[in-house]
C-alpha cells in the first residue's frame, strides 16, 4: 500500500475513534424532575390513548418531568407478544403495587414520583407541575460515552439525609422513541401503534456507602431495532415506598456516535 494511503487510513481511523469517544455529561437541579411512569402493553386495547398522551404531552409542553414507558408482558396470553415487553418491567410494576399498598396491577397505569396516579387524563398537568416545584432529595451526576453498539454510563448519586439511604438505589434506563408496530393479534389486532419514551433496558445499582454515595458504571448495549431520540435516564428511588428522590435525563443525540 502506498504511504499516502496508509496515512489516509490512519487519519480516518483516528477521526472515527475520536467521534465515538466524546462524552456527554449532566447534573441534576436543586428541584425535583418528576418521574412519570406508564405501564402499558400492545396487547391492551385501552393502552393506545395513554401511549399517545405520554408521547404528545411531553413533546408539546416545556416541562421538567421525565417520561418512561414500561411495556409489561402479561398481555401476551391473548396471542400478541409485545416485543418491547419484559418480565422485569412486570416485576417492577408489582413492586410498585406493593410500595403503594395496592392489591392489583393494571394497564394503562401511570405513576408520578412512584405514586399511582389514576387521574392522569384529568389532572396530569397540575399534578406533575406541582411535583416539579419540590426540592430534590438526591444529587445525580451522569456521563455517557456512546459507541455504535453500546453506551458506557457513569453515575454518581449523593443522598444527604441518612434516613433516606438504606433502601435507596439508582436506576439507569436506556430510552428511545419513534417506534411502531402493526399488531396482528390480541385486542389491538389490525391497529398500527406508535410508542415514545420506551424503556429498552433497565439497570440497578447496589446500596449507598456510609456517606450516602452511590457510584455506578454500566455498559448498555444499544437495541438492534433503534428508535429516535435516544437518552439515558437515571433516577434514585426507595424500595420501601417507591419514593423517587431525583431524576436526571441525558439525551444522546449529538453525543459521540449517536
Amino acid at each position: 500500500m502506498p504511504p499516502w494511503r496508509i496515512i489516509l487510513a490512519l487519519s480516518v481511523a483516528t477521526l472515527t475513534s475520536s467521534a465515538f469517544a466524546q462524552t456527554c455529561r449532566a447534573t441534576s437541579d436543586a428541584r425535583v424532575r418528576p418521574l412519570v411512569e406508564l405501564y402499558t402493553s400492545e396487547g391492551c386495547n385501552s393502552c393506545p390513548p395513554a401511549d399517545r398522551w405520554l408521547g404528545s404531552r411531553f413533546a408539546a409542553r416545556d416541562i421538567r418531568a421525565v417520561p418512561l414507558a414500561f411495556h409489561v408482558d402479561y398481555w401476551a396470553r391473548l396471542g400478541w407478544v409485545d416485543r418491547f415487553a419484559s418480565p422485569a418491567y412486570t416485576a417492577r410494576q408489582y413492586a410498585s403495587m406493593r410500595a403503594n399498598r395496592a392489591t392489583f396491577v393494571y394497564t394503562p397505569q401511570v405513576l408520578v414520583q412512584g405514586r399511582d396516579f389514576a387521574a392522569w387524563q384529568a389532572r396530569g398537568d397540575a399534578t406533575i407541575d406541582a411535583a416539579a416545584q419540590r426540592p430534590a432529595r438526591a444529587v445525580l451526576e451522569a456521563s455517557a460515552t456512546p459507541s455504535r453498539t453500546s453506551v458506557v454510563v457513569d453515575i454518581q448519586a449523593t443522598i444527604d439525609k441518612a434516613a433516606l439511604r438504606d433502601d435507596a438505589r439508582v436506576f439507569v434506563a436506556f430510552v428511545d422513541s419513534g417506534l411502531h408496530s402493526d399488531v396482528r393479534a390480541g385486542e389491538n389486532r389490525g391497529v398500527r401503534l406508535s410508542h415514545d419514551h420506551v424503556v429498552r433496558s433497565l439497570h440497578t445499582s447496589g446500596p449507598p456507602d456510609a456517606r450516602g454515595r452511590i457510584d455506578m458504571r454500566v455498559d448498555i448495549a444499544r437495541p438492534v431495532e433503534a428508535g429516535t431520540s435516544p437518552a439515558i435516564v437515571a433516577f434514585v428511588q426507595r424500595a420501601s415506598n417507591g419514593d423517587v428522590l431525583q431524576t436526571l435525563p441525558l439525551p444522546l443525540d449529538g453525543c459521540g456516535g449517536s
